[in-house]
């Protein structure tokens, strides 16, 4: 594997992505932010990764969303 120190999904799966934003932001919310059907009728990480892995489109669009999401977090600050 190559080294990506620019890219902020190097290395986390997209289950670990659609996790985070679930616990961040909830189905509901994240149904409206990203307008697939997937998170607004029945939502479950097993049907919403089948659907993202298949649909290229769509993944781009919850991998912004968590990128705008990992930013807006506060810093911890170590001590």
């Amino acid at each position: 594997m190559t080294d990506q120190p620019n890219n902020p999904l190097h290395g986390i799966k997209l289950a670990d992505i659609l996790e985070y934003l679930v616990e961040t932001h909830g189905w509901e919310e994240l149904g409206s932010r990203v307008n697939i059907r997937c998170f607004q009728s029945d939502p479950s990480i097993k049907s919403s990764l089948k659907f993202l892995r298949r649909t290229p489109w769509a993944r781009e669009k919850v991998e912004r969303l968590y990128i705008r999401s990992i930013r807006k977090r506060p810093h911890r600050r170590s001590e």
